[in-house]
C-alpha cells in the first residue's frame, strides 16, 4: 500500500520513544488497545536498545484500517510521544510537518554525560523543540506521578496527554475500558486518575 493509500485509509501513527525502564513499550499496548476498542486495527513494533540498563526504546503504533505496515516512516508520524527531551528530540525527524510533539520534561542523563563526554542539557532540547514544532506539549511527569503516588503511572499519564491532543482520534472513554481490561483492580483507580491528570495537562496548553 502506497502512502496516499494509507492517507485515504486514516492511518494514525504515534511514535514513542524514552528510555528503558519508562513504560514506553506497555504505553504503546495501552494505545493499541484503545483503538482496538473502538473498533479499529491496531499495529506495534519496538526497537529496544540496552532497554533494561537505560537505553533508548522506541515503540511504533499505528491505528486505522489497512495497515500496510507496523513500522512509522521518517516524516510520517502524527505524534511524537517522549518521555525523555533528549530521546524525543532525536526522533524529531519521524515527525511529519504540522505534527504534535508532547514531551515529559524530566531528563535522564545518558551514560556519555554521566561521565563528562557530553553536556547534555534536557531543557535545551525542550528550547528547541519549542522553536521547531508547530505544536509542543511539555508535560510534567513527576508532579503527576507524585499525586497519585507511584511513579510507575507515567506511561498511563503519557497516554492521557496523547488522548486529549486529539491527533489520534481516540475518546477518552476507550482508554480508561483499555485501563479496565489489563490492570488488577487495587492499581485500577490509581492509574485513571494519571490518566485524567495526563489529559489535563495538555488541555492547560490549548
Amino acid at each position: 500500500m502506497t502512502n496516499a493509500q494509507e492517507n485515504n485509509n486514516m492511518i494514525r501513527s504515534c511514535l514513542l520513544c524514552g528510555v528503558g525502564g519508562q513504560g514506553t513499550v506497555l504505553a504503546s499496548r495501552i494505545i493499541a488497545a484503545a483503538a482496538m476498542n473502538r473498533g479499529l486495527s491496531a499495529r506495534t513494533a519496538e526497537t529496544i536498545g540496552m532497554a533494561q540498563r537505560g537505553g533508548s526504546v522506541v515503540s511504533h503504533v499505528r491505528i486505522g484500517h489497512s495497515i500496510a505496515s507496523p513500522t512509522i516512516p521518517k516524516g510520517r508520524a502524527d505524534v511524537l510521544l517522549g518521555f525523555e527531551p533528549g530521546e524525543t528530540a532525536a526522533c524529531l525527524d519521524y515527525l511529519k510537518p504540522g505534527g504534535t510533539v508532547i514531551v515529559c520534561k524530566r531528563e535522564i542523563t545518558p551514560v556519555t554525560a554521566a561521565l563528562g563526554l557530553s553536556g547534555y542539557r534536557g531543557e535545551s532540547c525542550l528550547e528547541y523543540m519549542l522553536a521547531h514544532t508547530e505544536k509542543c506539549y511539555i508535560i510534567d511527569g513527576d508532579s503527576i506521578c507524585e499525586a497519585c503516588g507511584s511513579p510507575k503511572v507515567l506511561n498511563v499519564a503519557a497516554a492521557g496527554a496523547l488522548c486529549a491532543c486529539g491527533e489520534m482520534d481516540l475518546d477518552p472513554e476507550d482508554f480508561r475500558e483499555a485501563l479496565r481490561q489489563r490492570l488488577k483492580p487495587a492499581l485500577l483507580d490509581m492509574n485513571l486518575l494519571a490518566f485524567s491528570l495526563g489529559m489535563e495537562a495538555v488541555q492547560t496548553q490549548e
